[in-house]
């Protein structure tokens, strides 16, 4: 009987001690945070802006192009034949097809870029939360950003060191 109440308690207190080494295996990080403080993510960044205003700026003298047009035809309007004028007018409406399918085209092809040069910062950047986690014994990570409460560890500055970030 004394050794079943020894082997009992022995028992409760070895899961009790688990439970409280469960808890120590989580933590948490604002993953987005942690993204957006990367230097990659300001140099794609950067990188993207310059894209998007070369695309924009080429947008914006079709559509000028496209308007000195559409002006020159309605100020010719008078003095042409109406096959002529309807001729015309057919060319302007697919001047602005065209026009605005390069908008949809540019920013799909902004869209493709980012996603391309974000892969690899997304990657580097699990790779360290990962590091981290197994240096710590960390078996779980949740991302902070969605928590109602974080009581855990906060990853955030050991990543950032892991990553080189001040």
């Amino acid at each position: 009987m004394k050794h079943l109440k020894t082997l009992l308690l022995i028992a409760v207190l070895t899961l009790g001690f688990g439970s409280i080494q469960a808890q120590n295996k989580t933590a948490h990080i604002n993953f987005q945070e942690l993204v957006s403080l990367m230097p990659e993510t300001k140099t794609m960044t950067d990188d993207l802006t310059k894209l998007d205003k070369t695309q924009q700026d080429d947008l914006k003298s079709a559509e000028a192009a496209l308007k000195a047009k559409l002006t020159k035809y309605q100020a010719e309007a008078a003095s042409q034949t109406p096959e002529e004028n309807k001729k015309r007018q057919l060319e302007v409406q697919q001047d602005e097809q065209r026009l605005y399918s390069s908008a949809q085209a540019a920013q799909a092809s902004l869209g493709e870029k980012r996603n391309e040069k974000l892969t690899p910062i997304v990657e580097k950047a699990q790779k360290a939360v990962n590091d981290v986690a197994k240096e710590k014994g960390i078996a779980y990570v949740f991302d902070s950003s969605s928590l109602l409460t974080a009581n855990g560890t906060d990853l955030m500055a050991a990543v950032k060191a892991k990553l080189g970030i001040q």
